[in-house]
Order: structure tokens, then sequence, then C-alpha cells
């Protein structure tokens, strides 16, 4: 998953999704039904055979648990949603909640495009979700949105392979080093063609940023406001990922990559790749196409024996858009939607990690098999998964960034030239 989502449109293309909007969709927020409940529109982009029945089932007990507001579900795609909210906004009709990206809520709220909602809860309802992800939501020491759910990232290894290999598959890799070791035991060579490939580190749910940080005690890009784009740690992560396509070659990589699929292809599913880094909900593609595969899961290898296995984490808020007809009625429904019982519904159904503590740990309870073991690895990483909230001072520094990445990958860049133009590149856009 990519850190953010930065969605700033200009007016003109915000006039344009305005414009596209039906007059019946905006008006909505004034509308109440036969029997006089407050209708509260709710937007999401959940619209899967899997994802769409949870949540209009939590729609649905919600409006049956109580008889003063009706919650409208309205589906809009990934993508569409957010700048037909951003347009909404402006236009002065918004949705009553929207669910948005987490890592994205300080920047509305600087911009004035979202409730302040420490006026409809009290100091302790914080307690219910995880810190990390509370402090996401914050700007200048208020919240702004409230945790929906979120995830982190693990090391699914095949123990199959392992006992194969001669290696312990009840003791997986701790560090970047027995990472490599143990690689290069599970690699199986055929002559010059590899059949199979111990690990290879861009490969799963994980990307370059994710090492860095993990290489780095657990620091992103910009930390309380200073940048730590070109530190010496984040460019021996990035120096240890070539070494392994240069081990590797690339064309054993792109040969690989070309086979990539979902599914059944999943390279760690079709036993291709014996170790793989990928999010919790992984395990329900294991559980339904790889049955035959006994498999391991463990946090991720540390940068050494001294520092912590950190993992970067993501995740989506609830949120009441500003101007919204209804926020005390959207706020009601926001509660009951990250509420222990919605919440443990919603993650017993997709196998999310749910942000409320109490249901993520009810939910671990009642699972069993794989699937507890699976559920309480997630829950436990959260303590070593740092989330990196966009810094209002630098609201695109992920598109200076990335493309520098992605030309170091490609050997256009050496490491440490690059990650210097990048912080160089970065100070520049600085907003005081």
């Amino acid at each position: 998953m990519r850190r953010s989502l930065s969605i700033f449109i200009p007016f003109v293309l915000m006039f344009a999704v305005l414009t596209g909007c039906s007059s019946g969709e905006q008006n909505v927020q004034a509308e109440k039904t036969q029997d006089g409940k407050t209708v509260v529109d709710f937007w999401s982009f959940w619209g899967s055979e899997t994802r769409r029945p949870v949540i209009e089932k939590i729609i649905d007990d919600f409006n049956q648990s109580q008889d003063r507001i009706f919650v409208k579900h309205t589906f809009l795609p990934w993508g569409d949603i957010w700048t037909k909210n951003l347009a909404s906004v402006a236009a002065g009709n918004p949705a009553d909640v929207i669910i948005n990206d987490i890592n994205t809520v300080a920047q509305r709220a600087e911009n004035k495009q979202v409730e302040d909602l420490s006026k409809y809860i009290d100091d302790s309802f914080k307690d219910q979700f995880y810190p990390h992800l509370w402090e996401s939501v914050q700007y200048q020491n208020k919240p702004f949105a409230v945790p929906f759910n979120t995830d982190t990232r693990l090391l699914y290894y095949n123990k199959k392979a392992f006992k194969e290999a001669g290696l312990d598959p009840n003791k997986p890799p701790q560090t970047w080093e027995e990472l490599e070791e143990y690689a290069k035991k599970l690699d199986i060579k055929n002559g010059s063609r590899y059949e199979r490939i111990g690990f290879y580190p861009l490969w799963g749910s994980i990307g370059a940023s994710s090492w860095m940080t993990n290489a780095d005690n657990g620091a992103g890009f910009i930390e309380d406001g200073e940048l730590k784009i070109n530190t010496p740690n984040k460019v021996k992560a990035l120096e240890w990922i070539a070494g392994w396509k240069e081990r590797l070659g690339e064309n054993t990589v792109q040969a690989f990559q070309a086979e990539f699929g979902s599914e059944q292809a999943n390279p760690f599913i079709a036993e291709k790749v014996a170790m793989w880094v990928d999010i919790g909900t992984f395990y329900t593609q294991l559980r339904d196409y790889g049955k035959d595969i006994e498999f391991g899961v463990a946090p991720i290898p540390s940068y050494s024996k001294d520092s912590e296995h950190w993992a970067e984490g993501g995740g989506f808020v609830a949120e009441i858009p500003k101007g919204s007809d209804h926020p005390e009625e959207a706020m009601e429904f926001i509660d009951y939607l990250t509420g222990p019982e919605a919440q443990k519904y919603w993650a017993q159904k997709n196998f999310d990690n749910v942000a409320n503590i109490k249901a993520a740990e009810s939910v671990i309870d009642e699972l069993t098999g794989d699937g507890q073991t699976v559920y309480q690895a997630t829950v436990d990483n959260l303590k070593v998964t740092k989330m990196f909230p966009v810094p209002v001072e630098y609201p695109d520094y992920h598109n200076r960034i990335n493309p520098i990445i992605d030309n170091i990958l490609l050997g256009k860049y050496s490491p440490a030239d690059g990650l210097r133009q990048a912080e160089k590149d970065v100070s520049k856009i600085k907003r005081e």
C-alpha cells in the first residue's frame, strides 16, 4: 500500500466534477424519510461482492438500533469518491460521512474540508483505538476523523521449503543478515534457471520506502518537521535492495514478475517463492487457494539484532466533510461504525485489522487455527508499525521522492546521489 493519497485538484476540476453531480445527490442531506428520520448520506468505495454486503449489514443494524436517523449508503468508485468529495465540500453540499485516507487527515483539516470532531466527543473516546492510529487523525491537537481500519506487514514463509533447505521451520529469520542467508539456502536453481527463489525484497505488499524505514530505526522521510530522506541507513537500504537484484539477475527478477498474478498464480501460493511480505488479509488467499501450504508468519526481519522489526501501515478513517447538514447525527453513526460491535463484524468478515482495540481482541478469541495465528501476529505487530501522516508543511513530498527512488532502483542514480537530490527537492517545497 502507498503511504498516502495526496489529493489536490484545481478549481477547474472541482467545478467540472460539481456540475456533473445530480441535484438529487447533492440535496440528499436535506431530506427526511416519510416517518421523519434524518437522512445521513454515507459515502464509501466498498462496492465489491465481499465488502459491500458487510458495510450494508452494519448500516442496517445501525438503522434498526434507533428511530431518529436513517443512514443512506452511496457507493462511489475508488478515486472518484475523493474528487467528488472535494467538489461537494467546495459547493457546500457534501456527504455527511465519508471514508477517507488516514494519512491525509491533517491536509483536509488545514484546508477546512473536514469537521473538527472534538466538539462531539470526550477525552475518553480515544481510548478505544490503537494510539498510533489516533495520533494520525490529529491536527493542532484535535481529532478530525476517527480511525476505521489499518494494516501491517508480516513475513510469510513456507515451512516445507524450510525443512527441505535444512532450516528450522519454527525459527524464521530475525535480521536482514539472516534473511539473506536463509534466502540463498531456499533458492533452487536448475542450471542458470531459478525454479524457486528464496526471497526478493520488493515482492509482496512492500516497497523500498518500508525497507528504508526498517533500516533507519523506524524513521520516515519527515520526522517532527525534519527531513530524514538522505540518511546513511536509508542509503544502505537501497544499496541492499540493489544487491538482491544483482545476485539474482535482472532477467530472473523480470521473468518471475511476468508470471505474477493473484490467488493461485501468486508466487508464494504457487511455491515459487519461499518467503513473502504481505498484509494480514493475504491469509485469506492462502486459506482459499493454498490449502496444501504449510506456512508460518513472523515480523519483518530487523535491520540488525539491536533494532526493532519496524513495519509500515496505512488505513482509512470515517470523517464528516465540512458543511455537513447533520454533523451530530453523522457523529452518532461514526460512533457506531467504529465501535466494538460493528468493528468486530467487519474484522470477522474481511479479516481486516480494525482500529477498535476491544473488537480486535474479541476477534482473536473467536478465531481458530492458522486464522487465529495470523490475526494475533498482525495485532502484535501494530506495536512496531509506523504511520506516516503527510505533514502540512510538505503536502506533495511523495511526488518528489518516489520518482527518484524508482530511478535509483533502475540504476539511473546511485542511492547516495539520488537521496541527496530527493532531499534537496523536498526542501524547496516547504510551506511556512
